[in-house]
């Protein structure tokens, strides 16, 4: 298939054009800037242009049949007015741009792949969080819910659309262990708030084999939660965590106003969370090679 990507240089999009291109698929990724000496794998090549802008790089995307949207904007950072801007913009612009270009592809068998987040469901305590669980109404949730509708617009041209909600997806070099791992290191790993809010996380293998199987399956559309099905909480997560790493773990929780004065309103995020489960890959038989998070822990921290 000849694919084409958004978002497709970061840490997950990277991972995912070296599993397509390794089973035979022609990938285009698109960049705003080629940079000189950055490679990528045989069967992949760059295009350059800014997906927040309409440009010559839509006269490219008909030629392809698949379109996966990975672009976005970071949240793990202090949510400012401007931050909040570039996280809703840099997702409802690119998805905006992307399907207006599959206008081009009206007549012809198509498939977008575009990402959303579990952050769609708000937040939630201890009950399982299914795709037929409506969205929530906060910051998140809100951008989420306007990103799945930008992306639903190519169903106009006949594409179909799958929106895969992502959890917090684990790998190697990049993602959310980059950013505990040093901490834990030092000694300083401890549970946020209350611990019990529920942390749903996925592999980054598991999550580039999701996007294998839905090309094999013509009768998907709409939602999928991208998890693993056995989430944790926060608490256990720590546990395993530092015990994986061979650290201690013995801290006191980092009070939730701490998180609040230092993050803001993502601090409120950190402090939730959602008990998600893949009921609809689970239906379809996908099988996770990484359902339990002490061994995905191990194995990751390992390499």
């Amino acid at each position: 298939m000849k694919i084409f990507i958004t978002g497709g240089t970061g840490f997950i999009g990277a991972f995912l054009t070296k599993e397509l291109t390794a089973r035979g698929h022609q990938v285009t990724v698109l960049t705003r800037v080629v940079k000189p000496g950055r490679a990528l794998p045989a069967g992949a090549i760059f295009l350059e242009g800014n997906p927040l802008q309409a440009g010559a790089w839509q006269k490219t995307v008909p030629e392809h049949e698949v379109f996966i949207n990975l672009a976005g904007a970071s949240i793990f950072s202090r949510w400012t007015e401007a931050a909040k801007k570039e996280i809703r913009e840099s997702r409802l612009l690119t998805t905006r741009n992307l399907v207006a270009a599959l206008a081009e592809r009206k007549g012809s068998d198509s498939l977008l792949l575009s990402t959303s987040a579990i952050g769609y469901y708000g937040p939630h305590e201890d009950e399982e969080v299914t795709e037929e669980t409506p969205p929530g109404t906060d910051f998140l949730a809100q951008v989420c819910r306007d990103w799945e509708t930008e992306a639903r617009q190519a169903e106009n041209f006949g594409v179909r659309v799958i929106c895969c909600r992502f959890g917090i997806v684990l790998g190697e070099r990049g993602g959310a262990l980059d950013q505990m791992v040093p901490l834990f290191n030092k000694g300083l790993g401890s549970p946020l708030g209350s611990g019990r809010q529920w942390f749903s996380w996925i592999h980054q293998q598991d999550l580039s084999r999701i996007f294998l199987f839905l090309l094999e399956r013509q009768e998907v559309s709409g939602p999928i939660n991208c998890t693993a099905p056995q989430p944790v909480t926060n608490k256990e997560l720590t546990r395993l965590l530092a015990e994986a790493l061979g650290k201690p773990a013995f801290l006191p929780a980092v009070p939730g106003f701490m998180l609040k004065l230092v993050l803001g309103e993502f601090g409120n995020v950190l402090l939730t969370g959602q008990k998600v489960l893949p009921r609809k890959l689970l239906s379809l038989g996908f099988e996770f090679l990484h359902p339990d998070l002490k061994k995905t822990l191990q194995h990751l921290l390992l390499k």
